[in-house]
């Protein structure tokens, strides 16, 4: 059970994330990719996020050679650019060298040379983990993000009219009902005491992961809980290809699948065997229910899947 002990002057410091925030995001996402449960419902999910990730992601596993990250991945940060500037900001050196040492301490995986390199503090190094996180948040968050911030926006809401209308002790209890005497619990979480001691807290729904909170707590900063907000990202189960034809037709449901990658009316005409009107007219479709986008360039149009178009292949 998680216990999360505050002080009088801790209670004056609880904040929800107005925002959601890319990293922690990122990172729960990449954890739900390698958790065993609920294979129903992401099965299909995590198929498709590991064929689309790209070679530049793979050095985020050498990070968890046991499936444990180190803390000073645990930032915020409002956008991927400035949570990516955070990691190496707000970690120094000793902190990674003593990081890296405890999640490869009694494995006997020997650490790649990228991995030594950030243990030694090389700059290349910072640039492969840059790049590889970069790339994993172009393949797992890009396509769903501004869903994430559309799930953000309600669940802030919802706590705030909680706040508003009933206190703060109603709205901590409404996301785990043990706050007694000072102390919160966290029923079925990992086992850990936290101590806030002044520091505050700031909770940080995330919409990928559905395990236990996941609590960043670090010296001097505020103690972040993530907690599984709702029903997360509405991830369709396997079978929604037939429903996702059934309701936009075979053709166009078939187009949103080919769009890998911009293409031009005559390419999509090709791989979907119609004519060049035809394609124009599905695209002209989808575009106008929002699912696809079309750009011109020169004398040729090219054609993209929105976020949403995206999130309804998955």
């Amino acid at each position: 059970m998680l216990r999360i002990h505050f002080t009088a002057e801790d209670f004056t410091r609880v904040r929800f994330a107005p925002r959601p925030s890319p990293v922690p995001e990122l990172h729960a996402a990449l954890m739900m990719l390698g958790a065993p449960h609920e294979e129903l419902l992401f099965g299909r999910w995590r198929g498709r996020l590991l064929r689309a990730l790209p070679r530049a992601a793979e050095p985020l596993a050498d990070l968890v050679p046991g499936g444990v990250a180190p803390y000073f991945l645990d930032v915020l940060g409002e956008t991927r650019e400035e949570g990516l500037a955070l990691i190496r900001e707000a970690a120094g050196p000793e902190f990674v060298r003593s990081e890296l040492e405890r999640v490869y301490a009694g494995r006997s995986a020997v650490p790649p040379p990228w991995i030594r390199g950030l243990y030694d503090g090389e700059e290349g190094a910072w640039r492969v983990l840059e790049r590889a996180q970069r790339a994993a948040y172009e393949a797992v968050l890009a396509p769903v993000w501004p869903l994430v911030q559309d799930l953000h926006r309600a669940e802030f809401a919802r706590h705030a009219l909680t706040v508003a209308e009933r206190g703060l002790g109603a709205a901590l209890t409404a996301l785990a009902p043990g706050l007694c005497d000072g102390v919160w619990s966290w029923p079925g979480a990992a086992s850990r005491e936290v101590r806030l001691a002044g520091r505050g807290l700031v909770l940080l729904p995330t919409f990928h992961w559905r395990g236990g909170p996941l609590v960043q707590d670090l010296p001097g900063r505020p103690v972040v809980l993530a907690y599984p907000a709702g029903g997360g990202l509405p991830l369709a189960p396997s079978g929604a290809e037939e429903g996702l034809a059934g309701v936009l037709g075979r053709t166009r449901a078939e187009l949103l699948r080919v769009l890998t990658e911009p293409r031009t009316t005559t390419e999509l005409a090709r791989c979907l065997g119609v004519s060049n009107a035809t394609a124009s007219a599905h695209a002209a479709a989808l575009r106008g229910a929002g699912l696809l986008t079309t750009t011109r360039t020169g004398r040729s149009v090219h054609h993209a899947p929105t976020p949403l178009g995206e999130l309804l292949k998955r």
